[in-house]
């Protein structure tokens, strides 16, 4: 997905209670920011992977670890620029296709469907749900990038698992906004934005653990 300079430059803008935050615009970061938080993000990373296979150890763990870094790296970027790129969201419903095909040659084809048509479901709702939004309110809110993970969540989380997903989403989102008001000591705005992506993304990776070590064995 190619952005110009002149959308960088608006998607670096935070709406917060009426006032719109420019990112970085001006300041520069300390030299000692930025190892730190490569290392936090690798320490986390590499957690993500340990969890995966100690949950699901084999080709099942493997696919969980690659689908763990994929979404800390849609968190991050939509943590960043509020954009999911489009890669991540391909990349990880492809896996989780190779995913369900894994899971026995008999039932390949209709573990793939299954897979798929959650996926499809999914994205559906939340594509109706915005839309239904835009006409109330007449802004959008909730992205397409959202819509797409969605299909990612679909694909990977039982009927069972997608709901929980949702709110653990939804309930980590509304926590953290509520937090970040009090200490900035700021009020709250029923048209603040958040990066739901940034929450999402773990929370399907996190149901996805939950499901290996309660349900799967």
């Amino acid at each position: 997905m190619s952005v110009t300079p002149l959308r960088r430059a608006e998607l670096r803008t935070r709406s917060a209670g009426g006032e719109i935050e420019l990112a970085g615009r001006g300041k520069a970061k300390p030299a000692w920011q930025a190892p730190i938080a490569y290392a936090a993000f690798a320490a986390i990373a590499c957690s993500i992977v340990i969890a995966s296979l100690v949950a699901a150890p084999g080709r099942s763990g493997l696919f969980g670890g690659a689908l763990g870094l994929l979404m800390l790296a849609v968190a991050v970027a939509d943590a960043r620029a509020f954009i999911i790129p489009d890669k991540l969201t391909i990349a990880a419903f492809a896996l989780a296709l190779t995913d369900a095909a894994n899971e026995g040659l008999e039932s390949m084809p209709e573990n793939i469907a299954v897979a798929a048509l959650r996926g499809l479901v999914l994205a559906l709702a939340f594509f109706a749900l915005r839309e239904i939004y835009l006409r109330l309110r007449h802004r959008h809110g909730i992205g397409l990038g959202d819509v797409k993970l969605a299909a990612v969540a679909g694909a990977w989380l039982d009927w069972t698992l997608i709901p929980v997903a949702i709110e653990i989403a939804a309930l980590t989102a509304l926590i953290f906004y509520i937090a970040s008001r009090l200490v900035l000591r700021r009020p709250l705005c029923a048209a603040a934005q958040l990066p739901f992506g940034l929450f999402f993304a773990p929370a399907i990776w996190f149901c996805w653990l939950l499901n290996a070590i309660f349900f799967e064995f």
